[in-house]
Order: C-alpha cells, then structure tokens, then sequence
C-alpha cells in the first residue's frame, strides 16, 4: 500500500518538472515530509481549458498543479467522512470497483512525491523505510480523483487516491504493495482526458524502475503523524537483527 509519503517541491519546482501551470492561486500546502491521509495534497492534472463563459475548449489540452485533499470521496457517497478509508485503489481492479471505476475513465492524476514510506516487519517490531529516487527526481505515483459535494450549495470537495501495484525487485523485501508509479513517457497517455482506457497502463512498474529507486532506513519518527521535518528522511544505521542503531526508543 502506500499510506505515507514526502512532498516537499513547492508549485513551481514541480510545474517546471512535469511541464504544467501552477494552478493552485497560492492555496498549496507547505513542505510536508509526512504527508498522511486526509491531508491537502499536490497533484498533475491535464484538462480541456474553458473560456469565460465557461465552454470547454475540445481541440486542445491544459497541465497544471492542483490542490486536493488524499482520500478520494465517489461523487455519490453521502458523507465525506469515506475518504480516510480511500487513500488507495488496487490497479488489478480499480475498473471494476463502484467507489474507482469511474474516475479511472474520467478523471486521472499524478501525485508527485519525494518518495514514499513502507515499513517492514522485523520480529515483533516494524522499521520504516523510505523509498525514493537517488537523483531528487519526483516520483510520479498514479492518481484518480473525484469532485463531491455536501449540498448544492457547498463547495465542491475534490479528492484523490493513489493506485497501488504489486511490488517488484528489491522492494518486495519491504513489502508486497508500491505505489504504481509512471514513467515520464506514459504521462500523457496517463492525464488525457479524452482516454477512457489505460489499462495499458496498470501493470506494476517495470523492475528497472524498482532497481532504480534507494531504499532507505529511517526513524521511527516518522510513525508519528505529528512529526514533520528534513529529518524524517535521514538514513539511520540497522544492526544485525534489522533494528536502527543509537537512536532514542521512544521516537
């Protein structure tokens, strides 16, 4: 699964990364190296632009930086409180699902991320790492989304959840889930709105992909959701039985 993550390029940084326009009017979060469900998040959507009068403009496309909130509320829930359990939808089935299956056709996303946290089980403990590319490139984790509403009136409530996949390579050591991440190659295919299917797109991440990626140890610090700091990302060293060395055990 993926439950936890870092984000900590500012609008600009990633509109320039994934050739987008900030669209986020000085609304964007901050910095966040722990970002946990339900938190307002940064993400990459391509639409149709509409002109004043609101009409969408068919022949061409628009990328930009969004705000969202993680934890995807369906159009039609009742009651937005569903979200906190959404954050993911498995690819294998995400068509099929009545909470996914429409946003997979509709409305797609990336969620870009410094990387993600996963922890693994070491006897009766757990020990989080934190897996990310070693030259500071984002990570472009596949999102779908949706818009919500309490009422007529209410301001529409857009939210997201990122898709999971099997894990590959090194990263099945950790755990059995990964974000499923795209290439920069399958980025429009992925955002176009006028494509209803991307089930090309699905399968897990090629083991290239996952080989790439540094594996990481880290503080349990980042257990708490409270924690949020450079820090959280800082390698700490395992002894023989996989448990971090010198550190406070109250963390």
């Amino acid at each position: 699964m993926c439950g936890r993550y870092a984000s900590s390029k500012d609008p600009g940084k990633l509109a320039a990364e994934f050739a987008a326009l900030d669209a986020t009017g000085g609304a964007a979060p901050g910095a966040d190296f722990n970002v946990a469900p339900t938190k307002r998040v940064l993400t990459v959507v391509q639409r149709h632009p509409q002109d004043e009068t609101g009409q969408a403009d068919l022949e061409r496309t628009e990328r930009s930086i969004r705000v969202m909130r993680w934890g995807l509320v369906p159009f039609w829930a009742k009651d937005k409180s569903i979200g906190s359990r959404m954050i993911n939808a498995k690819s294998e089935t995400v068509t099929g699902k009545p909470a996914f299956r429409s946003s997979i056709k509709r409305y797609r996303c990336l969620v870009p991320a410094d990387g993600w946290y996963e922890w693994k089980r070491e006897g009766g403990r757990k020990q989080p790492f934190f897996m990310t590319p070693p030259d500071g490139s984002s990570l472009a984790m596949a999102g779908i989304y949706s818009t919500w509403r309490e009422n007529d009136e209410a301001e529409p409530l857009v939210t997201c959840s990122v898709l999971t996949a099997a894990a590959v390579g090194q990263l099945t050591e950790v755990h059995d889930r990964m974000p499923l991440l795209l290439e920069p190659s399958a980025w429009e295919h992925w955002l176009d709105p006028d494509q209803p299917d991307v089930s090309d797109l699905l399968a897990p991440p090629s083991l290239e992909v996952a080989e790439s990626l540094e594996v990481r140890p880290v503080s349990t610090a980042v257990n708490n959701v409270r924690n949020n700091g450079a820090e959280l990302l800082d390698r700490v060293s395992l002894d023989a039985s996989g448990e971090a060395v010198g550190l406070d055990p109250r963390t």
